[in-house]
């Protein structure tokens, strides 16, 4: 059975192709109607916000994807931790030290611009 994502994503690039349609449209129609100029700059500042609301939810998304793969990596090594625990293993908390020890130097390399 395949996963559905519980928050689908909209097509950004879609958006973005439609609100540049919009814009060209209005253009159109402003240069039909300048008697109506206030109201189309009200129009027309409202798709000029879109572009900048596309990029900040690509870049939302991608830190989401990048929690979700660290929260993802630390419940493993919980796993490992505790069953090593149960093996009686010498340093069984070396898997979470380790995953913690990754994700902080990722950190510190996409801060800087690093990147993975």
């Amino acid at each position: 059975m395949t996963q559905r994502h519980p928050y689908p994503h909209a097509d950004l690039q879609g958006a973005a192709t439609r609100n540049t349609t919009a814009a060209e449209l209005l253009t159109a129609f402003a240069k039909s109607a300048p008697a109506l100029d206030h109201l189309w700059r009200h129009i027309f500042d409202a798709l000029a916000d879109a572009p900048a609301l596309i990029t900040d939810i690509d870049r939302l998304r991608a830190e989401l994807s990048t929690a979700r793969y660290q929260r993802a990596n630390l419940i493993a090594a919980i796993r490992a931790t505790l069953a090593a625990h149960d093996e009686g293993e010498y340093d069984p908390l070396f898997y979470v030290r380790d995953e913690l020890h990754f994700q902080r130097h990722s950190d510190t390399r996409r801060a800087t611009g690093g990147g993975r």
